[in-house]
């Protein structure tokens, strides 16, 4: 016999039958039939099929996730062999086949506890099963008397019981998952109630009929409960004379009592305590509360209050927390000293210094108010705990921005948020198939945000669109953004469209043609990153060279050279990124692009770009197999029907395919190459051809085509689909009128 993780009441094994669905188990076993329909495991993804995903339970163990049981299309999904995920066991068949149910719940901290199951036995991850289940038979308490033990085991070290007992009410751990509870100190008076109330709720309707054990339990729980006031009282005596101490010097205080002035950044309740996480002038550090189980700690203390905490210095799992023993509301002059001071460290850390352009850029030079602007956004948000959401197009331009600002302000979150995660927390890179910033993108950021407001406390972000959302077929997604009143930061090193200047909050974009002539998306951000942290400046000597496919600035190339990057070096990693860009697309990739732009050797990008040329040449050479080549009004057009020859949902994309295969067509200055599918269409000219002005030319002489221009940046053109002929026709004039 055992006493049930979540609510102390005696079960055979480590959790009751109420509680099965919110503990998540790790499976040790070896066969299938030792698995528990509708407990939830932990797995490793094994890989895809047609009809599901195959999870590995353990060794030998693998079940199928039915694409019918999921939350979304499997195309969707963003698992890769060998991630860590959570699942469902529906059933085993007789055939030993295992049928998976998804799990909304995807993270340890998500369950209120964590088993491990051997076989038939189950334990604590950390517990020896045997030593475990030899003290849970030692101590095994009769029915009569199970909601008294848990009151008659304070101080009785040797029944084994208190352990039991207080595994729902350990105040010192601060973490969602629930089984790290069993991990107390002796001596929590404390939680007593807490355990006596979980224990008395969960006992058999027999029990329930013996008022007088009620009775006495409630009596002892009041004398407890008076008891704790008076060491609550005395504990606030004892702590009138102890001095605030800044959070960023906790490391050096562990195991130590301290009190700390701050402001609530987040709120987060677990299965055992409630989790604030508090900030000062000096950094951030998580604060455990504790009531009972899963109750919130201090309801009336909200995000944005300013709080004063006494409380222990802990380290837990490697992260330094504090565990509260007395946290109050500061109002008047006490929460406004609180409330300046961290205004004032933001204003003295948010602004950078100034801005040392990588090479000299002048054309960078010319935005240095508008890039400072950019990083002090930026930083504040790091020193304000604000989550940072990057977006840019999934292309090697846009991968190399995207890295740059990753590389800068990682960094920055280690140093001011004591977990050891949080660089997983406050910073996201979410790349976008289109270039474009629409209502799809948009939607999908305001659920995410606002779902993280509304079940973690969190802050609403900021929002940093690099290589796009400058121009007008960006703003329904930026409006909506803008509605929740979220702060974004456009970075573009094209010429933005003046609707947009007043849509964000930030704009970095050239006020003229021609200052971006020979300034790339990439290039531009990788000054921004040598702002915001100028420690990792170093690191992106490289990056504006990778970010060019052709015409690099000799400025870049030099720059790139004298960090070690020939120019061999430079395409490896160029045409390395332009293929994890477009595979899982959707993803950061932040591991696999790091070790590519920064810690490779050599072996890693030049084995991927290899594949990258393999690919291209063999679609280079059936396309220019295809390609219709026409003269109209002198200009010389090469026409590629994409649908018809192009593997459209393999490498190489469509628009990168006809760069390159433009780039080594094009001669003279009346040249274009016009790529033309189902809907859309794709225009690469020579000259200084306006996209927007061709598609409202072509709309023009195409009237019932419906012809709009889809993404400036990438020179696409959509259209009704049965107009197909009339608008090929009608861009190509368009076109030709152009030059």
């Amino acid at each position: 016999m055992g006493s049930c993780i979540i609510c102390g009441v005696d079960v055979d094994g480590r959790i009751c039958d109420p509680h099965q669905e919110d503990v998540v188990f790790d499976f040790r076993g070896d066969a299938p039939d030792q698995l528990v329909d509708n407990r939830f495991y932990r797995g490793v993804v094994d890989g895809y099929a047609e009809f599901g995903v195959f999870v590995d339970l353990a060794p030998g163990v693998t079940g199928l996730l039915h694409r019918s049981e999921l939350d979304r299309r499997l195309d969707s999904l963003d698992w890769e062999p060998g991630d860590d995920v959570f699942v469902q066991v529906k059933g085993v068949r007789d055939n030993g086949n295992i049928d998976l149910a998804w799990s909304i719940r995807q993270a340890d901290r998500e369950f209120r506890g964590v088993l491990v199951q051997d076989g038939d036995t189950e334990y604590q991850p950390g517990e020896d099963d045997e030593s475990e289940q030899a003290e849970s038979e030692e101590t095994e308490p009769t029915d009569s008397d199970a909601s008294g033990a848990a009151v008659e085991a304070d101080g009785e070290d040797e029944s084994g019981t208190e352990a039991d007992t207080e595994a729902t009410a350990d105040v010192g751990e601060a973490d969602e998952d629930a089984s790290e509870t069993a991990e107390t100190d002796a001596d929590e008076s404390t939680t007593e109630p807490a355990a006596v109330d979980e224990v008395a709720a969960e006992t058999d309707d027999g029990d329930e009929a013996d008022g007088s054990s009620d009775d006495d339990a409630q009596e002892t729980v009041a004398a407890d409960t008076e008891a704790d006031e008076d060491a609550e009282e005395s504990d606030d005596a004892l702590n009138e004379d102890r001095e605030r101490v800044g959070i960023g010097t906790l490391d050096d205080a562990v195991g130590d009592a301290a009190r700390i002035d701050g402001e609530v950044v987040s709120v987060r309740q677990t299965g055992g305590p409630t989790v604030f996480e508090v900030r000062d002038e000096t950094g951030v550090v998580d604060v455990a509360a504790f009531v009972e189980p899963g109750v919130r700690a201090y309801p009336d203390v909200e995000v944005g209050d300013a709080v004063r905490i006494d409380g222990d210095v802990e380290s837990h799992r490697g992260d330094v927390q504090v565990e509260s023993e007395a946290l109050v509301l500061l109002e008047g002059e006490e929460a406004e000293a609180v409330r300046r001071r961290l205004a004032e460290a933001l204003t003295a850390e948010a602004r950078p210094e100034g801005l040392q352009p990588l090479a000299g850029d002048e054309a960078v030079a010319e935005l240095a108010d508008g890039l400072l602007d950019a990083a002090e956004a930026i930083r504040r948000a790091v020193l304000e705990s604000r989550p940072i959401v990057v977006r840019h197009p999934a292309t090697a331009d846009g991968y190399v921005a995207g890295a740059a600002v990753e590389r800068a302000v990682l960094p920055l979150i280690r140093e001011e948020h004591a977990k050891s995660d949080a660089e997983y927390h406050y910073f996201t890179r979410r790349p976008l198939d289109d270039p474009v910033y629409g209502m799809n993108a948009a939607t999908n950021d305001a659920t995410r945000m606002l779902q993280d407001r509304d079940r973690h406390d969190e802050q609403l972000p900021l929002f940093l669109l690099v290589g796009t959302g400058s121009t007008v077929e960006s703003a329904d997604g930026i409006d909506l953004l803008s509605v929740y009143g979220v702060d974004a930061v456009v970075v573009d090193a094209e010429v933005a469209d003046p609707e947009t200047r007043t849509a964000v909050d930030t704009l970095v974009s050239p006020e003229i043609d021609g200052v971006d002539a020979d300034l790339s998306t990439g290039a531009l951000v990788a000054s921004l990153a040598s702002a915001v942290n100028d420690a990792v400046r170093e690191d992106l000597q490289h990056l504006p060279a990778v970010s060019y496919w052709a015409d690099t600035p000799d400025r870049y190339v030099q720059l790139a050279r004298d960090a070690g990057y020939d120019a061999e070096r430079v395409a490896e990693l160029r045409e390395a990124i332009a293929l994890e860009a477009y595979y899982q697309s959707y993803q950061d990739k932040r591991e696999l692009v790091a070790d590519l732009l920064f810690e490779d050797g050599g072996n890693l990008a030049a084995h991927v770009s290899e594949q990258f040329r393999e690919k291209l040449e063999t679609e280079i050479q059936t396309a220019t197999e295809n390609v219709v080549t026409e003269a109209v009004d002198g200009v010389e057009f090469a026409v590629l029907d994409t649908d018809g020859y192009t593997h459209r949902y393999d490498f190489p994309p469509t628009p990168l395919l006809l760069d390159d295969l433009h780039r080594r067509n094009a001669n003279g200055e009346a040249y274009a190459t016009v790529g033309i599918g189902t809907d859309e269409l794709y225009v690469r000219t020579n000259a200084d051809v306006s996209v927007r002005a061709v598609a409202e030319r072509a709309a023009e002489l195409a009237p019932n085509a419906d012809v709009a221009t889809a993404g400036l940046r990438e020179g696409k053109i959509e259209f009704l689909s049965g107009e197909r002929d009339a608008v090929e026709d009608a861009v190509v004039a368009a076109v030709a009128e152009s030059f």
